[in-house]
């Protein structure tokens, strides 16, 4: 059943929530919706009290390693980590406290070519049950594909009914960020959660756009309650001024009773 799942999205070694068109090289260009002093296991603690399990915790560049592990240690086993990852530091972050480590980039070469050889050497070193492929993507006219490189590169492989079959086989989840709508509080991918749900085989956790607390139960019919929503900068805990963070802990309450 359709729950809220929590994030902390890292940027430079703070909390940060970032319209995720405008990650690139160029700091110019990003557009930061909201930033804190607060350390990352202030987040971390605040989902553990409220029982929030299978966040997500994304470094969005280098240097957020620091704050990666202080969120990890602070909500042991309630936090899967991404950015960066590869077969090299996927064990590392598991026993910092990691339920999951979430792989993309590193599954494709610089061309945007899936690489199978990894996800298969990732899932000898940790097991399937320890990996979220993260499938975010950008929307095409022939639909969706996988974005790498802070969402800035399109990859080759799409996101089809095929390749989600294929790709369930070596991870226990996928997360999927429609990176277009990403930090814009302007609504979710509709027709992509939609698609989700008809496949529906394995959790997947979307995330884009909500900005209402309405989006959760919309996304449960949408999806007849086979995907999850990740909420970021439309909440009040990220500065947003459109959905009350206890609404969304009182939604997964009622939805699934501790």
């Amino acid at each position: 059943m359709t729950r809220f799942r929590p994030c902390i999205d890292l940027h430079q070694g703070r909390v940060k929530q970032i319209v995720g068109g405008t990650l690139s090289d160029n700091s110019a260009e990003l557009k930061t919706n909201f930033e804190t002093m607060l350390p990352s296991s202030y987040y971390a603690g605040l989902y553990g009290k409220d029982g929030l399990s299978g966040g997500h915790v994304i470094m969005l560049g280098e240097g957020n390693e620091h704050a990666a592990t202080e969120a990890l240690r602070a909500y042991p086993g309630g936090l899967q980590i991404g950015g960066g990852i590869s077969a090299d530091n996927a064990a590392f972050y598991l026993s910092e406290g990691a339920s999951h480590v979430i792989v993309t980039s590193w599954l494709f070469d610089r061309d945007g070519n899936f690489l199978r050889n990894r996800i298969r050497e990732l899932d000898a070193i940790v097991g399937k049950k320890r990996i979220v492929i993260d499938l975010s993507c950008r929307k095409t006219s022939d639909g969706w594909l996988v974005a790498m490189n802070r969402w800035q590169t399109l990859t080759t492989l799409p996101i089809t009914n095929d390749v989600l079959d294929d790709l369930a086989e070596f991870c226990d989840e996928f997360l999927i960020h429609a990176a277009d709508v990403e930090g814009l509080c302007r609504g979710i991918d509709e027709p992509l959660v939609k698609y989700l749900g008809d496949w529906g085989r394995i959790p997947i956790t979307y995330a884009g756009g909500a900005k209402d607390v309405s989006d959760l139960e919309h996304v449960r019919f949408l999806s007849d309650g086979k995907v999850d929503l990740a909420i970021g900068s439309a909440l009040d805990i990220f500065g947003g001024r459109l959905i009350r963070y206890d609404d969304c802990v009182d939604f997964n309450r009622k939805t699934m009773p501790r």
